[in-house]
């Protein structure tokens, strides 16, 4: 027998399902402000020691003559860098993207324990780099990964920028409940990604204008020297969070819905 998670997801695949824009973006918000302060420090520290690690390996490794060098705005521009230098750091870029996927399932955990008035720590956001969790989550970003730098590619040679704007954020569309599917579903990574494909396809327009919204909102942190930025990109995580509650729920909800 189907799990009550697999029902929902099969009544999705045939009837479709409701959302409401305004609905959504106010949940969001409510419990973004939950999360915004400690989620927004979090990312901070994650960043910055993540940066310091990062530059510390390439001034072992290179020099840092060689270095600073090379981080010069000048020599990062794309008409600047060989061939095998772009290919090194997109496969590089997504490699560590891939292997960061469970920080960023730990940010949305955060918010559903938000929702619920449970405790979350430092520890909630590393919850998902143990198994069985770190290796769907692994592959499911790395195949998207893959594919999108591919189209990045394809994009860059055909020499057309608006299409890159296109292409990510229609991979960030159709991919939105990926992560939500693995770590509340209980999904595999493959298994994942054609349901989230699938979900969206539903209510392509609606879930794009949150996407987009809640992108803008993000950008406002800019205003704060740039800083603040680390304290409204948590909001976007509540927006997962929230999406996935609205259209697929979690076993507990789902079981007291059907015996209503």
């Amino acid at each position: 027998m189907m799990n009550t998670t697999q029902n929902r997801i099969e009544r999705i695949k045939n009837n479709g399902y409701e959302l409401d824009f305004g609905t959504v973006f106010n949940h969001a918000f409510e419990n973004y402000k939950k999360i915004a302060l400690y989620g927004g420090l979090v990312i901070f520290v994650f960043f910055f020691l993540f940066s310091l690690v990062a530059f510390g390996i390439l001034i072992a490794y290179f020099g840092s003559a060689a270095t600073l060098e090379f981080l010069k705005p000048e020599n990062l521009k794309p008409e600047a860098l060989s061939l095998s230098t772009l290919l090194i750091i997109s496969a590089v870029s997504v490699l560590i993207g891939s292997l960061l996927s469970p920080f960023t399932a730990g940010l949305i955990k955060m918010a559903y324990c938000a929702e619920r008035d449970e405790e979350f720590h430092v520890s909630t956001m590393f919850e998902f780099f143990k198994a069985p969790y770190f290796k769907e989550l692994f592959i499911a970003t790395l195949l998207v990964s893959v594919v999108s730098s591919i189209l990045s590619a394809i994009i860059d040679y055909a020499q057309i920028p608006i299409l890159g704007f296109v292409n990510t954020l229609t991979v960030t569309l159709f991919t939105i409940l990926m992560i939500p599917l693995i770590i509340f579903g209980k999904l595999k990574a493959i298994e994942a990604i054609e349901t989230s494909l699938m979900i969206v396809s539903k209510q392509p327009l609606i879930l794009l204008g949150l996407i987009i919204v809640g992108g803008v909102a993000i950008m406002v942190g800019l205003i704060g020297c740039c800083i603040g930025i680390f304290f409204t990109i948590p909001f976007m995580y509540s927006l997962y969070y929230v999406i996935y509650s609205k259209i697929i729920g979690f076993e507990s909800e789902i079981e007291q819905e059907e015996t209503i």
